[in-house]
């Protein structure tokens, strides 16, 4: 692992800082957490944690000695002072003395000590800090370092790689007691440059930032080159199907299969060469089931994953009944690993979800699961590493990890579960949104509106660097598809269910109009038109219930018909007549999809600045009529003109509705002429 530490760039961290009246200890602490932080090897999304004992003054003007510690929920790659809470370090060192301490007494104890009430909790493993006596202390996950400790005999294997230079700390759980037990190890020889935590992690430390980062890269460094030496083959391969079905037909059914309590969850797709070594080895269960390679991951991961059959191109049906009953036996599995451990608890805990948040697909790679597109990448991410770890571990032994006790006491572990963060999640939360001509103000405002209710937003359009800008501002997915061409739609939706595992909401938005006399009209004209404003409509809804299907949970069509589709105006025949029969297509959709949950609305706007009205267009079309631009814009009913965005909130609010299907919303201001019911 190459050392990154850089003098000048350590210079420039203290000026920085330094502005803003962060001591130098700090500024250094935040410099050297940046450089764990930044490699994936060490520590992943939010784990680990950094420490420095420094002083600062206090409301009274006082010097205090306090430790600066990594902040919960704050991530070391993006760190900054104020992810570093200042807490008297005085009271934190007394706590040494006590016989027992609960985990919540410990949370309040360390809060009640902050020098700034406003700070994040403090570390799980702040009293470890702050019982050694080093100036700078760093932990991270280390995976080479994991793979050494995952095993039968790891202390033995570190033991004979470390000797003396590292302490030896058994599993425990953080708290008290292992920070006890952390000093203990430690004082038994203090020469030691850092401490193994069995099955956990390594902590190194320094008098300086440089040296405790320094110690850590050293000492990961020789386990990897240990992990190098003598290498061999590890997976025998299981016997698969010569061809294999496609993540884009499995991720909708297997997204359906783990719906549970009516939630859906988000999925994230892994593959390449590693992935697939792993889970198409013969072996599988035994290795890929015993538990996460630090206890820390558990929270995202669960213990176990859920390992499919393999998929046979044309046995879909067959993958289907046979994930069916693996995951019948994970839940119950799940639910008898819970009542085993639960009844040993003093305080009982509430059962979680049982379903998966990792799925492994031999053939194929894996999924990782959750509420949203983050939490299913860091799923997916940590589901990687795990591979890391375990693949390493058995090419020198076998691996092995703490108990299914030790293993529920941190999944259901309070301080843990804190970390996922709580709150009541938006209405289209755990949705995936497609919208059509995502780039014209009414797409544009569509896909803005559906990210702003939860919902992860793919937005397709020709102009693929518009439809990545509008993506970008909301974390969407942003691609290029023209919806004329029926094997770009498929080949879009196939990437939208890869990207997050199905389709729930589809916004077939994307349309032009054509003006012209309908008896003079060249039969090109108004064939260019059906193609994009009724055919491409066609096409988009065929594959978004291809996905639907699959998945079994039901979903919604929305279509952009515009008022021409009930209102036609004179000379505009080439763009009214395929909205109509899109209307007509709305409908059928409706009628043929509704007993499977399907719901199929559209919206019937008119007089909106966007792709279809320019400007240039109002401007023609109000000077025609011997009107001002916002006397044209307005001419309705209630005398206000309609934006994209009134337009956009139809749509969601369509998207929402339970109950409604094959209905048509007006959004005009008022126009009786275009009015339904």
């Amino acid at each position: 692992m190459k050392n990154l530490w850089s003098d000048r760039e350590a210079r420039s961290f203290v000026r920085r800082y330094a502005k803003e009246r962060v001591n130098r200890d700090r500024a250094l602490r935040v410099y050297t957490s940046r450089l764990l932080g930044g490699e994936p090897a060490l520590v992943l999304h939010g784990g680990g944690n950094t420490s420095v004992k420094t002083t600062m003054k206090d409301v009274m003007g006082q010097n205090i000695e306090v430790l600066c510690v990594k902040g919960s929920g704050w991530d070391m790659a993006a760190i900054e002072p104020e992810g570093l809470p200042a807490v008297r370090l005085g009271p934190l060192r007394e706590m040494v003395k006590l016989k027992r301490l609960s985990d919540e007494d410990m949370v309040n104890a360390q809060r009640v000590n902050l020098l700034d009430s406003t700070a994040p909790n403090p570390s799980v493993e702040t009293l470890l800090h702050a019982f050694l006596p080093h100036k700078f202390i760093d932990h991270t996950h280390a995976n080479a370092v994991l793979s050494l400790t995952d095993q039968k005999d790891g202390e033995a294997l570190c033991r004979r790689l470390f000797g003396k230079k590292m302490g030896y700390v058994p599993y425990i759980i953080p708290g008290l007691d292992l920070s006890r037990k952390t000093l203990q190890v430690y004082e038994a020889d203090p020469s030691v440059q850092g401490l193994i935590l069995l099955k956990h992690g390594i902590f190194t430390f320094g008098d300086t930032a440089k040296q405790a980062y320094s110690r850590m890269i050293g000492m990961v460094t020789l386990a990897e080159l240990r992990l190098k030496k003598g290498r061999k083959k590890v997976f025998t391969a299981a016997k698969l199907p010569q061809k294999t079905t496609a993540v884009a037909d499995i991720a909708p059914v297997l997204r359906g299969l783990t719906r549970y309590g009516g939630k859906r969850l988000i999925f994230d797709f892994r593959g390449g060469a590693k992935v697939l070594n792993f889970v198409n080895g013969k072996d599988i269960r035994r290795y890929a089931c015993q538990g996460t390679a630090t206890p820390d991951h558990v929270i995202r991961t669960k213990q176990k994953p859920l390992i499919t059959p393999a998929p046979e191109t044309g046995g879909l049906n067959a993958f289907r009944k046979g994930t069916a009953r693996a995951l019948d036996r994970y839940v119950k599995d799940y639910q008898a690993y819970f009542k085993r451990n639960n009844r040993r608890q003093k305080i009982k805990r509430t059962e979680l979800d049982p379903m998966p948040r990792v799925i492994m697909v031999p053939g194929l790679g894996l999924f990782g699961l959750g509420a949203d597109a983050k939490a299913a990448r860091i799923t997916a991410d940590l589901a990687e590493t795990n591979i890391e770890v375990i693949t390493a571990a058995e090419c020198l032994g076998a691996y092995k990890v703490i108990s299914e006790a030790d293993t529920f006491d941190i999944e259901y572990w309070s301080l843990e579960q804190a970390k996922l963060g709580k709150g009541s999640e938006k209405p289209l939360a755990r949705h995936v949104s497609v919208v059509t001509g995502g780039c014209s103000g009414i797409g544009a405002a569509t896909a803005r509106a559906l990210a702003a209710e939860g919902s992860e937003v793919a937005v397709l359009d020709q102009d693929e660097k518009a439809a990545l800008a509008v993506a970008a501002e909301f974390g969407g997915l942003g691609l290029a598809c023209d919806v004329t061409d029926s094997r770009a739609v498929r080949r879009a939706f196939d990437q939208v269910v890869k990207k997050y595992g199905g389709v729930d909401i589809v916004v077939s938005n994307a349309g032009a109009a054509w003006p012209g006399t309908i008896g003079e009209v060249p039969d090109k004209v108004l064939r260019d038109s059906f193609e994009l404003n009724f055919f491409a409509h066609q096409s988009v809804a065929q594959n978004a219930v291809r996905v639907m299907v699959a998945q079994g949970t039901g979903g919604c069509l929305l279509f952009n018909t515009s008022k021409q589709a009930v209102n036609p105006s004179k000379d505009f025949g080439p763009y009214g007549l395929p909205k109509a029969a899109t209307m007509a297509l709305m409908r059928q959709y409706a009628l043929d999809y509704g007993h499977l949950g399907i719901k199929s609305n559209a919206v019937n706007a008119d007089r909106i600045r966007s792709g279809l009205l320019t400007d240039d267009m109002v401007k023609a079309r109000a000077r025609a009529r011997g009107l001002s631009q916002s006397d044209y814009m307005s001419g309705n009913l209630l005398g206000r003109e309609v934006t994209a965005e009134d337009v956009a909130k139809v749509f969601v609010d369509l998207a929402r509705s339970t109950k409604t299907t094959a209905a048509i919303v007006t959004v005009d201001g008022g126009n009786i002429a275009a009015a339904l019911r």
